[in-house]
């Protein structure tokens, strides 16, 4: 009975050290910037979920695709109808690790630099990335940002010849998450 007892004491205690160091947001920002001579597309999704373990540096996204915004509503519907297929691929995911978590006090207030490795999926292609960006510890809350850039290509997201000039083959995403403790 004490050995039933102290197992169940040492799984509650681990739970609730696992628990207090994943910090979570499910209002996230991710844009994304295509630039040409023709035009530029400009497009921001505010309803990005992520979480992170800070013990273990796990991250992880997730971002529904039909939730990004542009200027014009004609490009929403392209981009959702003919380029991401959003009815068939409805979403879009992180799934990683910071390599240098070890460099990262997530118990002192400060900036650091960070690399995440992991498998991005888009429009049902899964291909393995390395980004760099900034973590900033403040109190019990966590901020991320990151700049990187996707082909098109890599995800068999196909551009009309006809629209060709006007869309990147190259664009540039941005990553703005503000994390609080998940409770």
């Amino acid at each position: 009975m004490k050995k039933v007892l102290l197992s169940l004491i040492i799984c509650v205690l681990y739970l609730q050290a696992s628990a207090q160091a994943n910090y979570m947001t499910r209002n996230g920002q991710i844009s994304f910037f295509s630039k040409t001579s023709m035009e530029n597309i400009d497009a921001v999704n505010n309803e990005v979920t992520s979480i992170i373990n800070t013990g273990t540096g796990e991250i992880v996204y997730a971002v529904l695709v039909k939730s990004f915004r542009f200027e014009k509503a004609l490009m929403e519907e392209h981009f959702n109808e003919n380029y991401m297929e959003s009815d068939k691929f409805p979403k879009s995911t992180f799934s990683g690790k910071l390599t240098n978590l070890s460099a990262i006090d997530f118990k002192k207030n400060g900036s650091y630099p960070a690399t995440v490795e992991g498998d991005m999926t888009i429009h049902g292609i899964k291909q393995h990335v390395t980004a760099s960006g900034t973590i900033v510890v403040n109190g019990n809350k966590i901020s991320i940002t990151s700049t990187f850039s996707i082909k098109l290509a890599d995800y068999k997201i196909e551009v009309p010849s006809l629209v060709a000039e006007k869309i990147a083959e190259s664009i540039e995403v941005k990553v703005n998450c503000q994390y609080e403790p998940k409770s």
